[in-house]
């Protein structure tokens, strides 16, 4: 019992409970030093698996530290000490409590040793998480996150039909390679790639995220998402299917995102875009390129974190993060403006910014297993990133035509979270040997080559003169207030007409159907009229004397009847 308790995620989601009765000036100390805590426990504790219990003779393996868990064990709860500071001012008791169940339920997640187990945190993060979609408190906001969590719920019950299916035929449900051979694995596959936002299945994400609160999407943003590639990683590397459904993550949101006038809807995009670098690496499957996939993840939190909050910080002062309303905030805003910068140069991999550092493991691999169309696809990808999150996220909501905005500079948790983040951004890109002493394998591999850096900067470089081309000659386009669909137009469009095309032939179908018993009902009416009517045979009135003929008719009839 004390191995089973003796869990970072447990002991984590405790907390959160605990903070349903906490004084409400408590929240934000909290909030940051239960993942301290916890922390320093997951780094204590030795490797290998502990906290077994059998359930109904399955046995089940809630706490399994290993190479691949621990980096992602490591950076949830970063991002959960982060994301608590960053939330320091909020005194919103649900999104305090949703945001420790949320993390502490995906590091459960990460550390489970069988799909059960893994089923039960996989929901838990589906559950917790919507509250922060709720707390916006807004009609907008409760219909989308209904929407999201159906779609968590409908990836946890193929994920747990694949492992009962996958205990039926090989009688375990241990969390190791699944692979693709049979049903069970496909089931489960189409589980994490919810999740994970495959293309055709992404459309969630930008639906949610952007709604819900300042502090909630910088949460929403570091989980779900990255515990979808670690599943993926565990169970299905090497499997080639990845590599092209990756390098389709990396592609199509680079087009919604130069649309789009949400902000945060366009982070959202790149995020999909950045998850597709990890997917590929995982669909690779060699050591250098799980380890890119593993390095990624952990970079993409910080830097998507630092994105997302200083977009937060917008949306907490000025009201709005659409591009169309903003422009000129660095003179009110200039230290979240420099932190949005080194967001942005982070995860466009300038050299020195942690993107450098982590991507270029994933190319590298894919190069070297001589996947050269992945490996163009992913250099375009590179160079899409640059335009819509390196450079136009900061440029619409900083610089760009003034729209007049003169408020204060973020509070301080928020400036204190975002410098902590910048700091990790640019530590990591200067001096990532420690990200990398703590990868799954061996790391052999060294970014900072004379080839690498030139090619990258160049890169980068045309990439920003063709944004710089497109603007000056009137051709980007023009950031007007607009909504945008994708796959969503499925639900939002073609979904209704379908709907109101079969309401209207069955209410034509139920016109007839009536009109043809109404027709068959006056028909009876009118025979019925004619024959017991005010003027109807069986109406008319008969004289006494004519009475007396048939009653002397029949009862002569009768009385020959009788006698013969």
């Amino acid at each position: 019992m004390s191995e089973l308790l003796l869990n970072p995620a447990i002991l984590m989601m405790a907390a959160g409970l605990v903070a349903l009765v906490l004084p409400r000036r408590a929240l934000g100390i909290w909030a940051v030093a239960v993942p301290l805590a916890t922390l320093w426990l997951l780094w204590t504790l030795p490797q290998g698996e502990a906290g077994r219990l059998t359930v109904f003779g399955i046995e089940l393996i809630t706490r399994r530290i290993d190479g691949l868990s621990f980096v992602w064990a490591v950076i949830f709860h970063i991002a959960a000490i982060l994301a608590g500071l960053y939330a320091w001012h909020v005194q919103d008791r649900v999104q305090q409590v949703a945001a420790l169940i949320y993390a502490g339920s995906a590091i459960g997640a990460v550390l489970s040793g069988d799909l059960l187990t893994l089923f039960l945190y996989w929901e838990l993060t589906a559950l917790s998480s919507v509250l922060l979609i709720w707390a916006s408190r807004n009609p907008t906001a409760t219909k989308v996150g209904f929407r999201y969590l159906v779609i968590q719920v409908i990836s946890g019950l193929l994920l747990m039909c694949g492992a009962l299916v996958l205990y039926r035929d090989q009688g375990t449900v241990a969390f190791g390679h699944i692979g693709l051979e049979g049903l069970a694995g496909w089931l489960i596959f189409i589980a994490f790639g919810i999740k994970c936002a495959f293309p055709l299945l992404h459309n969630w994400l930008q639906d949610a995220y952007p709604q819900a609160t300042p502090t909630g999407t910088v949460v929403l943003s570091a989980f779900t998402t990255k515990l979808a590639v670690y599943a993926l990683a565990r169970g299905f590397a090497g499997e080639e299917l990845l590599i092209t459904i990756g390098a389709v993550m990396t592609a199509f949101p680079i087009f919604f995102a130069v649309i789009e006038n949400d902000l945060r809807r366009v982070l959202s995009y790149s995020l999909n875009n950045q998850l597709g670098f990890m997917v590929v690496g995982v669909g690779v499957g060699t050591e250098l390129a799980l380890n890119g996939a593993a390095a990624h993840a952990f970079a993409h939190i910080l830097y998507k974190a630092l994105l997302f909050m200083s977009m937060g910080a917008v949306l907490h002062r000025v009201g709005t993060v659409k591009a169309s309303e903003l422009g000129g905030l660095y003179k009110s805003m200039p230290v979240t403006t420099i932190f949005c910068i080194i967001g942005a140069m982070s995860i466009s991999a300038f050299p020195l910014f942690s993107g450098f550092v982590t991507k270029s493991m994933i190319l590298t691999a894919v190069g070297g297993e001589g996947y050269w169309v992945i490996w163009t696809v992913l250099l375009f990808a590179s160079a899409g990133v640059l335009d819509h999150s390196g450079i136009k996220v900061p440029f619409f909501t900083f610089f760009f035509h003034d729209a007049g905005h003169r408020v204060k500079e973020a509070p301080w948790n928020m400036l204190l979270a975002m410098g902590i983040t910048a700091f990790l951004c640019i530590g990591i890109g200067v001096y990532p040997e420690p990200l990398y002493a703590i990868l799954p394998y061996p790391v052999d591999y060294a970014p900072y080559t004379a080839a690498h850096v030139i090619t990258q900067l160049q890169l980068l470089m045309f990439a920003a003169l063709a944004f710089a081309v497109l603007m000056r000659k009137g051709w980007y386009p023009e950031e007007i207030p607009s909504t945008n669909l994708d796959t969503d137009w499925l639900y939002r469009r073609l979904l209704p007409r379908v709907i109101r095309s079969l309401l209207n032939g069955m209410w034509a179908i139920d016109r007839g159907a009536r009109a043809g018993a109404m027709a068959v009902v006056n028909g009876v009416v009118e025979r019925m009229a004619k024959s017991h009517g005010p003027e109807g045979l069986m109406s008319r009135n008969i004289s006494i004397g004519a009475m007396v003929s048939w009653v002397s008719l029949f009862l002569a009839i009768y009385l020959f009847l009788s006698f013969y």
